[in-house]
């Protein structure tokens, strides 16, 4: 393996650890709490601080920061933590920021992820893997995304929301209660809007899956969502449906984007 390259108008704190074949290019700043993995990018005027962990193979592109202190209030001081995992692209003014002592103290982003220019991923979030957020998207405190979610331009998500896996967030939407797995939501304030199909084709779902959770989304439609869904939770279902009503019946303090009637 190769030393980390480093050009020399960077200013990087001789406490950061710099994995190997790393490259930080112009104007960089790095934090002395920093950890850097195995080929990590650090484009230029990059700014990477406080006790922020960014995984291998992650390339960061002009004037994002990452691990500055939260945008919150109750914020004093405390230590806390930014754990970035393997191969995220993370584009040109993208703000990432740590915990608070009040939310656990760590925001945490999974594997490769694509966050696009001026995106935002707030303090004492969860995100999973394969998350996109395209440009100026933002996601507030204590969120929690699961994998294979993309949250569209513009698109704001209230904090404490829980998006499931592979929902799809429609541009220019705000979004205020959780989205169930594989739901499509749109509109100036989001609704339910089905299911993303296209997401749940690209992942190999088959034509019975697909048929199957529309059924189910048009079950617990017609009711109370977590009343239906423990019904449905009693009978037979597939992975899939299971995955919707595990996230139903999970803790949350909100209530559901449902369908307009």
């Amino acid at each position: 393996m190769s030393e980390a390259r480093i050009h020399p108008s960077a200013v990087v704190d001789p406490a950061a650890v710099i994995g190997p074949d790393c490259e930080i290019g112009p104007f960089c700043v790095v934090g002395p709490e920093v950890r850097l993995g195995r080929g990590v990018v650090l484009k230029s005027h990059v700014v990477v601080t406080g006790k922020t962990t960014v995984g291998d193979e992650c390339a960061l592109f002009p004037f994002s920061s990452i691990g500055e202190i939260p945008q919150d209030r109750k914020f004093s001081g405390e230590k806390t933590e930014l754990i970035i995992g393997a191969r995220n692209r993370i584009r040109e003014y993208v703000t990432m920021n740590p915990g608070t002592e009040g939310g656990g103290g760590i925001t945490r982003v999974g594997d490769d992820g694509l966050f696009l220019a001026g995106s935002h991923v707030a303090h004492d979030c969860q995100l999973g893997d394969r998350v996109t957020l395209v440009n100026n998207a933002s996601i507030a405190g204590h969120c929690i995304i699961g994998d294979d979610v993309t949250v569209g331009g513009l698109a704001g998500v209230h904090q404490f929301v829980r998006i499931g896996r592979g929902a799809m967030i429609g541009a220019l939407t705000m979004v205020t209660a959780d989205v169930i797995p594989f739901g499509m939501v749109h509109g100036p304030r989001g609704h339910l809007d089905g299911l993303n199909i296209v997401g749940l084709k690209r992942r190999g779902a088959t034509r019975d899956d697909i048929h199957a959770l529309r059924e189910m989304l048009a079950r617990l439609s017609a009711g109370s969502f977590r009343e239906t869904a423990r019904e449905l939770a009693e009978g037979e279902t597939s992975e899939m449906e299971r995955q919707v009503l595990d996230f139903i019946l999970g803790p949350s303090d909100r209530s559901f984007l449902v369908p307009h009637s």
